[in-house]
């Protein structure tokens, strides 16, 4: 349930990347995009996360082109607070007129007179968060949005929010082996708020099976290991709300198979410990990615040195 009133399933569909490479653009095969969100409201789903950033505009516009009119328990939630100048690129804007500007976008690509949920997408450093959070007050005051969300917040941060505006929602970043908003989580089963998990399955990352996945279902048949990744995420609190999102209907229904999935206390106790491993291998990653770039941004230096001594 989200804000008291929105009964939605607690598997989602996150809509970014039915875009173009990059989140940007159309994507390469429309046609199949509109046959996974037509599939996905047949199989039970009635949550569609999206965002104006999407796209920008193109996820919204394929959602509206494909679903509506919306059947009357679909919950079509969308985002603001960033703008897209190219291909893999976001930038913050948090400013009072971008985000009612940003939600009359929405209203109309979506050919809605209301928006359910309306979620400040991120934290612009650059305006004051009470001034970012006023302007989907006034929005909801309107009547141009049901219910006002937050993404990518901390504790501290929804509890200023909610001295303004009711708070129903927070998406943050979360799956197996990313248990930084874990607080978040808390607070927002305490205080009865849906907790959106965006990434999931880390990009992809925790469809590959991995042994210990495999290892917690133990001798049973094995679900695979999205499914089992996301079964953890539902077994870990009655607040939490994953999104995982697909250009494929064969990836979709595996998706959908892990509200099936029952974990046993030694399972769950079994991908716990895979938290602690998985945590080691992110950070052997970026510390991979960290020389990587180093020894680009050296070669540039050097080039450009090169360069200025033979001029």
């Amino acid at each position: 349930m989200i804000g008291g009133d929105l009964r939605v399933c607690r598997l989602g569909f996150g809509a970014m990347r039915i875009t173009g490479p990059g989140v940007w653009g159309e994507p390469r095969d429309p046609n199949a995009i509109r046959a996974v969100l037509r599939r996905a409201v047949e199989l039970g789903v009635n949550f569609i996360d999206t965002a104006d950033a999407y796209g920008p505009e193109v996820s919204e516009r394929l959602i509206a082109e494909t679903l509506h009119p919306y059947p009357a328990d679909l919950l079509v939630a969308t985002k603001g607070g960033y703008v897209r100048p190219g291909p893999g690129r976001w930038q913050h804007d948090g400013r009072p007129e971008h985000l009612r500007k940003a939600c009359e976008g929405s209203l109309r690509r979506l050919g809605l007179e209301q928006i359910d949920l309306y979620q400040l997408h991120a934290i612009d450093e650059k305006i004051p968060f009470e001034e970012s959070v006023g302007a989907l007050a006034e929005l909801r005051q309107q009547g141009k949005i049901r219910h006002v969300g937050l993404s990518n917040v901390s504790v501290e941060q929804i509890e200023r929010a909610e001295r303004i505006v009711p708070v129903v929602s927070v998406q943050n970043r979360y799956s197996l082996i990313d248990r930084a908003a874990k607080p978040v989580l808390e607070y927002c089963e305490e205080k009865g708020i849906a907790f959106i998990c965006w990434f999931p399955l880390e990009k992809g990352a925790l469809s590959r099976p991995p042994r210990a996945l495999g290892r917690a279902a133990g001798a049973r048949e094995t679900p695979l290991a999205a499914q089992i990744a996301l079964a953890w995420l539902l077994h870990q609190s009655p607040a939490t709300v994953p999104i995982p999102g697909t250009s494929s209907i064969e990836h979709l229904e595996e998706n959908i198979r892990s509200l099936e999935v029952s974990l046993t206390a030694e399972e769950l106790a079994a991908l716990d410990d895979y938290e602690l491993r998985g945590t080691r291998r992110l950070r052997r990653e970026l510390r991979t990615a960290t020389r990587r770039a180093r020894t680009v941004i050296r070669r540039r230096l050097l080039t450009r040195r090169q360069e200025a001594d033979r001029t």
